[in-house]
């Protein structure tokens, strides 16, 4: 009886997380499916139902198409750089040598910063008038460049300081994996004459996957849902090139004043995130049960 009451007691312990969720998870996620199918600009107290207009609107908008090209550049593309340098600078901080502890928190330190304030730090390197990056190639003779004009070219820029910011988490991830490799297998290998290439390919990177993919997922769901970094340089531009669904998000409410329209691209975005990192962390996992 005693140890019945006490598992009750413990599940009562349970309730405030469930409220919690209730209020900012749940109702939120309610709400927005209901104003998706509506005409509302999200200020006045009136509007419309106008049924799956919104959802039909959005599958003919270009700003939508380039918004959701971008995101997945976003997402794949600061994926594969996280994950290679992240792979990169594990197993040279894993070795011991004098300031391996300072390298660590200096690679990743800049996670520790908001993407916001990210955005607007590297913006000032790249930016046309007095920018770092011009001010480097004029001093040798070049010719400075508006780096963010061209929308293909500010998309990937945008990318590649997404995935310097959080390479660090990549890299301490990586190297919890490392860690948990006996030396034996290498050793044993050695001893038969692996070559260090030849070790890596079939000893570490399987030994390796699952934390490969815990990173991939995580490095996925991040890129794939970017806001601060594109808001501080590009605001979405030039015109809508740069946008990535959570921007278009944040311009069809604010700026545009359509928030049906805004909820159901949300609810989309929610959705397509949920279903590519559930592909991706089940494809990760099923190649790490073959190789082991």
């Amino acid at each position: 009886m005693k140890k019945k009451k006490a598992e009750h007691l413990i599940n009562l312990l349970y309730i405030p997380a469930i409220i919690l969720l209730i209020l900012f998870v749940i109702y939120p996620l309610i709400s927005g499916i209901q104003i998706s199918f509506t005409n509302w600009n999200g200020y006045s107290a009136k509007y419309s139902y106008v049924g799956f207009e919104n959802y039909k609107k959005m599958f003919t908008d270009k700003m939508f198409y380039t918004a959701l090209k971008n995101t997945l550049i976003y997402g794949v593309g600061s994926t594969v750089i996280q994950t290679i340098l992240g792979l990169a600078y594990a197993l040279l901080l894993q070795k011991k040598f004098p300031g391996r502890t300072l390298a660590r928190v200096i690679i990743y330190l800049p996670a520790m910063i908001a993407s916001l304030i990210m955005g607007y730090i590297c913006y000032f390197l790249v930016q046309y008038n007095n920018g770092a990056i011009n001010d480097i190639v004029i001093l040798f003779g070049g010719t400075p460049q508006d780096w963010m004009a061209d929308g293909k070219r500010a998309v990937w820029i945008i990318t590649i300081i997404n995935a310097i910011q959080f390479v660090g988490k990549t890299m301490i991830i990586m190297i919890a994996g490392l860690q948990g490799i006996p030396d034996s297998y290498q050793e044993a290998a050695a001893i038969d004459g692996a070559t260090y290439l030849q070790r890596l390919q079939h000893i570490t990177i399987p030994l390796l996957l699952p934390a490969i993919t815990t990173s991939v997922v995580l490095n996925l769901i991040g890129g794939l849902k970017l806001f601060g970094i594109i808001l501080s340089t590009t605001s979405g531009g030039p015109g809508y090139s740069s946008h990535s669904l959570s921007t278009l998000i944040n311009y069809l409410y604010f700026q545009n004043q359509n928030a049906g329209y805004s909820a159901s691209v949300g609810l989309f975005m929610f959705i397509f995130i949920m279903f590519i990192s559930i592909f991706v962390r089940g494809y990760l996992e099923r190649k790490a049960d073959e190789l082991c």
